[in-house]
């Protein structure tokens, strides 16, 4: 393993050298930054001209606050105004990123995320710069680990990225949470609200309640909350049961939050942040397959008992403490977070393993982040910043049957990384960015003995008995980045961009079908990406557009194929392409439209071919379109369409499909939500999920290809509620 003290004191003597050299030359740098530390990642207020979208600021690009018309890479921000849109329709942030944002899969109408890829390849999803992603063993399950009533904003980074590190292959979502009001002493708002179906509404009716305060008391700032809701039955469009398998069915979900800062000083400050969530399904339904290919026999919720404990996330716990200092050393600033994860999640009882038994995937995460940023100006032409710093990570996953039988042994990753960024500005209007970070990752796996696996060709269990000796793996890589953007023309700013990304690809998976006796002797080895994008924005009147082209290869990548049934991993080189266009237009004063189109194309090579990735990377074809109505300054309506062209890349074999390579049918769907204040502070908010009331089969339920899996979409389902703020 490699080691690197010394690097990383190099890098901070330049930045610090660098800061008390050029300190004279800052003058007008430093009256161009923030004088109040809270608002380095605070966004502007919204605007009415299209092109000042682009001044927003975001944060998770390049871990500094920048405006996106300085970031040369695909960038796509949920802000609180749009979250709430969302929100009224569906709690699932899996339903609302998958509705909102251009080149991420469809919805899976499950608790589970996977197939949801962004750009053809995996994500890492965060939550105030915590991985709650479990690259080790990829649950899918990291999209819906937190409540997104205590959500700020969402900035989504497309394409590889090293930036946060392991993990991030098609990019990253960085949830940010809620910042305090600094006007008041106390303020918040209490909303109380139901949800159930509108074709057969028998079962279905859940409730939601939850409580917000935030305020400033002298130095101290802070925000609390907490929401409990039960989501009843959800039903299709037939009004039948969906199946609870993975399902959103009769779940009981929690989540408290709390944020408490400190401003020692105009340029001190200490913040203290800690999130729970819990989503834990408690239903009287099991699931009574369907047979896949015949649109009127979906797999399907029946009357039964439940065997095991309830499935779903038992807890999710994450803390951070963080300090942000301004002109920390010379011209320097510094944020530094120790952060902690704790999660927990539990999957269905099943005979998938020998003796049966239910599989919970645990892991945990202690981590610290340094970040240093040093302004610098060598003349009115030429300025810019460094940023470097270093991350380090622990993480400890293992997954475990709840009768404490090991599935895949504890494996215990340390991840350190120096970094750098260096932002250069020539003139106003061209942005140079170039980067490094040196991923050194060290893996220890204890000895363990493997469970058998059911092949479901045969019935027997294959695999089992095998007593495996640990070992440590070591990985390193030096991943480079770079990007150019000009942001002279207001019609048309274009970019260029390279990346490249790191990953250990579910090692656990590996793990859990070994067939060797020793670590060392399975296939175990690291997925790098690179990814290279053209991409363009610009604004004419009252029109504002956006587009990229991308292109990624991987020299190994990692696809899922299913041998016997059971999942393994294949490894082969991939390329993925794709393009992405958006567009909003103000009709009227009163009306905004928008649409955006994506698509994704992939493929890996075999010994004597080149075969098309299947569903479970690519998703088919997405179309995005909505409309924002505001008939009155109080009132605002907003509808919005899905829709896929489909997608067949594959011939069946023996007469069937197999995992992953199902074809997608084309559907459209429409959901619709609207609010209404009065009094100023009381609203009243509902949404329809699918107004029509389409009768179609969700994207993963179709590439899966198998029958249990085989389930159809909500039928029409109303959430109405009340808000009071004070």
């Amino acid at each position: 393993m490699l080691k690197f003290p010394t690097l990383l004191l190099v890098l901070f003597t330049i930045g610090s050298l660098s800061a008390q050299q050029i300190s004279k030359t800052t003058t007008n740098s430093k009256k161009n930054k923030t004088t109040n530390i809270k608002n380095q990642d605070t966004i502007l207020p919204d605007k009415t001209s299209t092109d000042n979208e682009l001044q927003e600021i975001v944060i998770s690009a390049s871990r500094q606050a920048e405006s996106l018309d300085q970031v040369p890479s695909s960038v796509t921000i949920l802000s609180k105004k749009q979250l709430q849109q969302q929100l009224i329709i569906s709690s699932n942030l899996s339903d609302i990123l998958g509705a909102s944002v251009p080149g991420l899969g469809f919805t899976t109408n499950r608790t589970q995320n996977l197939g949801q890829t962004l750009r053809g390849r995996r994500v890492l999803v965060m939550i105030d710069g915590i991985p709650q992603s479990t690259p080790l063993r990829d649950g899918a399950k990291d999209m819906r680990s937190l409540d997104p009533t205590v959500l700020d904003r969402v900035e989504v980074i497309k394409g590889a990225t090293a930036i946060y590190g392991n993990g991030a292959d098609g990019g990253l979502i960085n949830y940010i949470t809620k910042k305090a009001n600094q006007d008041k002493a106390i303020s918040g708002s209490t909303e109380i609200g139901s949800a159930f179906s509108l074709i057969k509404p028998k079962g279905t009716a859940g409730f939601f309640v939850s409580q917000l305060f935030t305020g400033k008391v002298k130095k101290f700032d802070y925000v609390v909350s907490g929401r409990y809701e039960e989501t009843g039955l959800y039903r299709d469009a037939k009004g039948r049961v969906l199946s609870p398998e993975y399902g959103m069915n009769d779940l009981r979900n929690w989540n408290a939050f709390a944020k408490i800062g400190y401003d020692i000083n105009p340029n001190n400050r200490v913040e203290l942040m800690y999130n729970y969530f819990q989503s834990t399904q408690h239903t009287d339904y099991i699931a009574k397959a369907g047979i896949y290919g015949n649109f009127d026999s979906p797999t399907t919720g029946i009357k039964g008992q439940r065997p095991g404990e309830p499935e779903g996330t038992p807890y999710n716990h994450n803390a951070s403490l963080s300090y942000i200092g301004k002109n920390f050393i010379g011209n320097t600033d510094v944020n530094a977070t120790l952060y902690f994860q704790d999660y927990l999640t539990l999957i269905n009882y099943s005979d998938f393993f020998e003796n049966n038994g239910q599989p919970a995937t645990q892991s945990k995460k202690l981590g610290f982040r340094l970040n240093l940023n040093t302004p610098y100006e060598f003349s009115s032409l030429i300025s810019g910043n460094l940023t470097y710093g270093l991350d380090i990570l622990s993480d400890i996953t293992d997954t475990h049957l709840t009768d404490d039988r090991v599935v895949i042994p504890e494996m215990s990753m340390t991840n350190l990384a120096p970094y750098f960024q260096l932002k250069n500005m020539f003139g106003p209007n061209l942005v140079l960015k170039t980067g490094l970070r040196l991923e050194n990752v060290n893996i220890d796996v204890p000895d363990y003995t493997t469970i058998g696996i059911r092949n479901y060709v045969n019935g027997t269990y294959v695999g089992g008995s095998i007593a495996v000796n640990g070992g440590a793996l070591d990985f390193n890589a030096l991943m480079f980045n770079a990007g150019l953007r000009y942001t002279k023309w207001s019609l048309f700013k274009p970019f260029f961009s390279f990346s490249q990304s790191f990953s250990v690809a579910d090692l656990g998976l590996v793990l859990r079908a070994a067939k060797e006796n020793t670590v060392s002797n399975t296939s175990i080895k690291a997925v790098t990406a690179n990814n290279y994008e053209f991409g363009f924005s610009g604004s004419f009147d009252k029109l504002s557009y956006e587009g990229a082209l991308y292109y990624s290869t991987s020299k190994l990548g990692a696809s899922y194929v299913y041998i016997d049934g059971n999942p393994q991993i294949s490894r082969s080189p991939e390329k993925i392409y794709g393009f992405e266009l958006s567009a909003k237009y103000r009709l009227h004063p009163k009306v905004d439209i928008g649409a955006n189109y994506s698509f994704t194309e992939g493929k890996r090579e075999l010994a004597d071919k080149k075969v098309y990735l299947g569903g479970d990377r690519i998703n088919p074809p997405k179309i995005a379109a909505y409309t924002i109505f505001r008939p009155l300054e109080a009132w605002s309506i907003f509808l919005q369409m899905t829709s896929t062209t489909g997608r067949d890349r594959f011939e069946p074999v023996n007469g069937a499909y197999t995992y992953g390579t199902g074809p997608i049918k084309s559907f459209t769907a429409f959901n619709l939500s609207s609010s209404y204040t009065f009094r100023e502070k009381s609203t009243i908010r509902f949404g329809v999920e699918n107004l029509f009331n389409k009768d179609y089969y969700t994207v993963i339920s179709q590439w899966q290809s198998n029958n249990m899996n085989y389930v159809k979409e909500n039928g029409t389902r109303l959430t109405i509620s009340f808000v009071q703020a004070f």
